[in-house]
């Protein structure tokens, strides 16, 4: 196993394109075709086995608090021994492998302290995030019992009511920082800083996700000690880290795109990776953060990255920036073409779920030959396919469908083992050789796939069926528009109209001459069935932490309230047959 790590290291070290392109592909098809070895250890056999071994003394963590300046450094020695102390004072407090850890904390080392610690040990983690509620807690808790917890004292506070309510007791609750019936984690560091590693089935669940709930109740996406160390090369190779990188991924603890770009990507190579915790996103105070830390490598969600294009970027130095990737949903082309100017850098999208890890995008080879808006192509460890409604794989480019992983073939050592406890779920993805997403796209006659959304996005209108991504770039366009999201609601006549909810650039402000503005742009660009037939001009939209939008709530919104089929006015809200300047008609 350790030699296609050696391997992904190498590829990405690479100088030519072609050169990469070719031997990615024969890696990751003799990895496709090779059988895991019953017993895997990540922690052991590449953290401990290949990095800590060759390199102890390099930087594997920089950590700093952007409302303090406080900054911490750790070597892969370093928080080996941290995760070591861990392990010990958990298994001191009763837990063995297979027990469960939760962990809900900002941005903090200890978050990487525990997920080494968990790996090595076989404890199933269970990343939690920091804006989760009360009732969201009870649910994860009735769900799946903890059996340890490890939280910061703002989250131990809300945890505590949520164990009282569910009448749970873990058996040991570690808080970073001091509360009272909890154990500071201060303690862990009195432990020995050797620990032995667990001897774990490769088809052993290690980590436990639990879904954005972008299209209803939360599911547990549960991967093995295989599927997402290993799967996660093909993330690695897809961002293009090196062992000398400083990367950094905007994203926050308790959500899958922190462990594949905070932690799995980089630490698979050997490069280091930074985190920073702060209490409100200032642009200017993260970039100036990105400058000073020189960071190389830089993954960053769609909203992050339409907010660093409208700051002033020649006041930051970010000259060391060769690598910037975007996930999440896609960029249109005005802001990778902003941030190439400053940077020299396209911003590269990929596509990827909980379920898996990185498997559809443009990898480094793809630089300058990228498309805006598209994903890119399918990834070589993954076997991709387009799906009608009756299951039979799309030829023709043009056509949405379904977006499939093959099984047939063989079986993408990312992909999740299953929905833990929810067997009629796993039916319902697993269809026939097909594991369906769950999101729908095209490709164009050239390859290059276009996320069309998810498929419970698509509108309906009238007999037309109209994907939400294409009118939002649309509307992106527009120089007043920060953000789009658009979604079907209710409507008597048509089943649903087009609505979308905007979000302005600061120098602009909501008035009926924007929106009939707004109107006519969409008009020049788009077929007259899919523009939008309502604008609200909003401060924000309902995310979940990765940047994707929720459009299940704000389709929830827009059922509630039009629930008797009146579409009475709200602030700030325009109907497109109100302005006798387009229509007096609902066409």
């Amino acid at each position: 196993m350790k030699e296609f790590f050696k391997e992904v290291i190498r590829i990405n070290m690479m100088e030519e394109a072609l050169d990469k392109e070719t031997s990615a592909r024969e890696m990751f098809n003799r990895l496709n075709s090779m059988e895991i070895p019953e017993y895997f250890n990540w922690m052991s056999e590449i953290f401990e086995g290949l990095h800590v071994k060759q390199n102890p003394d390099k930087k594997a963590l920089i950590w700093t608090d952007m409302d303090t300046l406080e900054i911490k450094t750790y070597t892969y020695r370093g928080l080996l021994q941290k995760a070591n102390q861990l392990i010990n004072f958990l298994s001191r407090s009763g837990l063995k492998k297979g027990d469960n850890l939760y962990m809900m904390s900002p941005v903090l080392p200890e978050n990487w302290f525990a997920c080494l610690a968990c790996i090595k040990a076989g404890i199933v983690m269970v990343p939690t995030a920091t804006t989760m509620t009360q009732r969201e807690l009870e649910f994860r808790f009735e769900t799946y019992l903890p059996v340890a917890i490890l939280a910061d004292e703002n989250g131990a506070c809300l945890i505590s009511k949520a164990l009282e309510q569910t009448h749970t007791e873990p058996r040991v609750k570690i808080v970073l920082g001091k509360k009272e019936g909890w154990t500071s984690f201060e303690e862990t560091e009195n432990e020995s800083i050797e620990a032995d590693a667990a001897k774990t089935k490769s088809s052993e669940i290690l980590f436990c996700f639990f879904t954005s709930g972008t299209t209803g109740l939360p599911k547990r996406v549960g991967h093995t000690a295989a599927s997402y160390p290993l799967g996660h090369l093909s993330t690695a190779v897809m961002i293009g880290i090196q062992p000398d990188d400083i990367h950094h991924n905007l994203g926050a603890p308790g959500w899958a795109k922190w462990a594949w770009s905070s932690f799995f990507a980089p630490f698979n190579v050997g490069a280091t990776t930074t985190g920073f915790k702060f209490s409100v996103l200032d642009g200017e105070q993260y970039l100036d953060a990105v400058s000073k830390h020189e960071v190389t490598t830089f993954c960053a969600p769609p909203t992050a990255w339409k907010m660093f294009v409208n700051m002033n970027l020649d006041s930051f130095d970010l000259s060391r920036i060769r690598q910037s990737v975007s996930a999440g949903e896609p960029l249109n082309a005005s802001v990778i073409e902003k941030w190439k100017k400053y940077t020299g850098t396209q911003i590269r999208d990929f596509y990827g779920q909980t379920e898996t890890t990185a498997m559809i995008g443009n990898p480094p080879w793809m630089a300058g030959r990228l498309k805006p808006g598209y994903l890119g192509f399918p990834f070589f460890m993954y076997d991709m396919a387009l799906v009608d409604n009756e299951g039979n794989e799309i030829k023709e480019p043009g056509q949405v469908g379904h977006i499939v992983v093959k099984l047939d073939q063989w079986r993408a050592k990312g992909l999740f083992l299953e929905y833990i406890g929810s067997p009629e779920k796993m039916s319902s993805v697993f269809v026939d050789h097909y594991y369906y997403t769950g999101d729908r796209a095209s490709f164009d006659e050239d390859g290059y796939w276009r996320f069309e959304g998810r498929a419970d996005d698509v509108i309906k209108s009238s007999d037309y069926r109209i994907g939400p991504f294409e009118v939002e770039s649309a509307l992106i366009e527009h120089p007043a528009v920060m953000e789009a999201a658009v979604v079907g609601a209710p409507d008597p006549n048509r089943y649903q109209l087009v609505k979308a909810y905007i979000i302005l650039n600061s120098n602009y402000q909501a008035s009926r001459e924007l929106a009939l503005e707004l109107f006519k742009h969409t008009i020049m660009i788009l077929p007259k069935f899919k523009i939008p037939r309502i604008i609200e001009f909003v401060p924000e939209v309902p995310k979940t932490v990765s940047g994707k939008i929720r459009r299940i709530e704000l389709r929830q919104i827009e059922t509630v309230r039009q629930k008797g089929g009146a579409l009475d006015h709200k602030i700030n809200e325009y109907f497109y047959w109100d302005f006798q300047e387009l229509s007096t008609k609902k066409d």
